[in-house]
């Protein structure tokens, strides 16, 4: 499948709404089970969605899951985290995830970074 790609971010943002979809279509109450799952975690408690995005951006770094890295980076910016606060949880996620980890930030995230905030 082809992707109008304006950018790097919106590419994998694409890619992985299109994947979604067709899992969607195969396994549907997994993915509605799944998604359900997600929202409940994501839901303003204790901790904010800004935070749980940020916690959320550490982990994909770690975890070296680039569409989760633009998808979180996305969601930190959509609740309204800061390049400084973004950078800080890049930090510590390097802090764990070592020059794997820091690869990610100084690539893939800074580029998500200015892709979705340059419109």
């Amino acid at each position: 499948m082809e992707y109008e790609q304006h950018n790097l971010a919106e590419a994998y943002l694409e890619q992985y709404k299109h994947g979604v979809g067709l899992f969607t279509r195969k396994l549907p109450e997994v993915a509605h089970a799944f998604n359900e799952f997600s929202e409940v975690c994501f839901k303003e408690g204790e901790l904010s969605q800004k935070q749980k995005q940020l916690m959320a951006l550490g982990i994909s770094i770690v975890a070296q899951d680039e569409y989760c890295i633009v998808y979180h980076t996305k969601g930190c910016i959509d609740q309204g985290a800061t390049e400084q606060e973004i950078m800080e949880a890049c930090g510590v996620a390097a802090a764990f995830g070592g020059g794997a980890a820091l690869s990610q930030c100084v690539t893939l995230v800074q580029e998500s970074f200015n892709d979705l905030t340059q419109h």
